[in-house]
């Protein structure tokens, strides 16, 4: 029992077998990561960040030029977190040595939110997608979700080894699929494409404010990769590389996939509304025979690295709360010989699409896709804010611990990221009605979540590895744990 009077929580004892029956297995390297990160975002440039047009094409480039700003400050403040805490807890983590088991709930729980819907806005781009090219009628979209859910949680639950293994073909596949798309693109841009019938910022610096959201959509979850610290061969010295190297990689891939996808026909103005983005600049680029479908059906690539990676990550970060007790413990139960968090992989499918099911057939006068992005932007920037802040108690409180890596941009970048953070978290309320409805329905949800943990786990708590060590935090130059599913004595 570890000073419930003064953390207003508690610890249970558990059996030997416990953390036996919760092993991970290690396999990543550097690229593995980096294709891991990657992967996990590169949906963005095929499917969400167009939603971000509605407000003007010059509001969409200012946006992500902020958004940009944010996620440098992030992720390099999340890789000198990561290298010093290499745990698969990710920001639950950063925040529980930071901020105590309060914090590292209210952190994990706005985290949970984003891994979870996360893949739930790229399943309905990649029935977009399928459904243009198959043709078939929208009444199937919810089939071609359940299929892709069913396949890869299957493969992620299949193994480590596969499923890096798979990470790293698609998401090296889909950024071949989107540099054939830039080069054929170049012939066709024309400005006033890309500007639209309204100007480059018909709504002002409001609609720059209001696009904020689409535009994290072209970096959303790369700072995932914490979440793999178990299973990665060298994370003190891989998992800051992987950060820094994927990050460079989208900042590339987002400004280009802007530029040329809005300066070509059909434009910025058809953009606003598309549930598959590219596929109209594939048909001007290739005409409207096979050649352009079957790219279409390669960019559906690019989605499914996104889909499978993020799939991954909802998977350990369910596993890492249940394993300590924040979540019921059964979530984190391992496959007995593939080492993989099976339980939690199918409960967070079953989250995820059970949510796109309910607001496809509610209906809305916003796409599906558009709804649960915000939805999952909504949990990603509290998330995104309570880490800046985890980063800046770390560095103030802890300035002893060891830390192999050191974020370039300091104290200075993490405030950024979380002055950004926050205006985008008020933005997701004022900027549109509906989008207001369902941010505040998730916010309810999250509610509840607190009320689950107020009530009931914190009083039955687990030392996994990320509660030793932040219990160790006084001794601020104590190493960190081993994180091979067992606390160091």
């Amino acid at each position: 029992m570890s000073e419930p009077e003064r953390k207003g929580v508690s610890y249970d004892a558990v059996d030997e077998g416990y953390f036996e029956q919760r092993g991970l297995r290690r396999y990543a390297g550097v690229w593995s990561l980096w294709a891991l990160g990657v992967g996990a975002v590169i949906s963005g440039d095929f499917f969400g960040w167009n939603y971000g047009l509605e407000h003007g094409f010059g509001g969409m480039v200012v946006a992500t030029g902020i958004a940009t700003v944010m996620y440098l400050g992030l992720c390099f403040s999340i890789a000198e977190m990561a290298a010093a805490l290499p745990h698969t807890g990710g920001a639950y983590s950063f925040a529980r040595s930071s901020m105590g088991p309060w914090g590292a709930y209210v952190t994990g729980l706005a985290e949970n939110l984003e891994y979870v819907l996360t893949p739930a806005v790229i399943v309905v781009g990649v029935g977009g997608y399928l459904g243009a090219v198959f043709g078939t009628d929208p009444i199937w979209e919810p089939a071609w979700w359940a299929l892709c859910y069913a396949i890869f949680v299957g493969l992620n639950i299949a193994g480590v080894e596969a499923s890096f293994r798979f990470t790293v073909l698609v998401t090296v596949l889909a950024l071949a699929v989107l540099a054939v798309f830039w080069v054929g693109a170049l012939p066709h841009f024309d400005w006033d494409l890309a500007r639209g019938e309204r100007g480059w910022f018909p709504d002002g610096a409001g609609g720059v404010f209001a696009a904020i959201p689409f535009a994290v959509w072209f970096f959303l979850a790369i700072e995932q990769l914490p979440l793999a610290a178990e299973e990665a061969h060298d994370p003190v010295r891989d998992l800051p590389r992987g950060l820094v190297w994927g990050l460079a990689t989208l900042i590339v891939a987002a400004f280009l996939t802007l530029f040329l996808a809005a300066g070509i026909p059909p434009g910025t103005d058809a953009l606003a509304s598309s549930d598959e983005p590219l596929f109209g600049g594939l048909r001007t680029i290739f005409g409207e025979g096979l050649g352009a479908k079957a790219l279409a059906l390669l960019a559906v690539t690019g989605l499914i690295a996104s889909f499978h990676s993020i799939v991954f990550a909802y998977g350990r970060q369910i596993y890492s709360l249940s394993r300590a007790g924040y979540f019921p413990r059964f979530l984190s139960v391992t496959h007995p010989t593939r080492k993989t968090p099976h339980v939690a992989l199918v409960v967070g499918a079953l989250v995820g699409y059970g949510v796109a099911l309910v607001i496809h057939f509610l209906g809305s006068e916003h796409p599906v896709g558009a709804v649960l992005l915000n939805m999952a932007i909504f949990g990603a920037v509290i998330a995104y804010a309570l880490q800046m802040i985890s980063f800046l108690l770390l560095r103030f409180r802890r300035p002893g611990m060891e830390r192999p890596y050191r974020s370039p941009l300091g104290i200075v970048g993490a405030l950024l990221a979380l002055g950004i953070s926050l205006a985008c978290l008020v933005g997701l309320f004022v900027v549109d009605p509906v989008y207001q409805k369902v941010v505040v329905a998730t916010a309810v949800w999250y509610v509840l979540g607190l009320a689950y943990f107020a009530f009931f786990a914190r009083h039955r708590l687990v030392f996994s590895p990320e509660e030793a060590f932040a219990e160790r935090g006084a001794a601020e130059d104590s190493p960190p744990p081993s994180g091979d599913g067992s606390p160091r004595p």
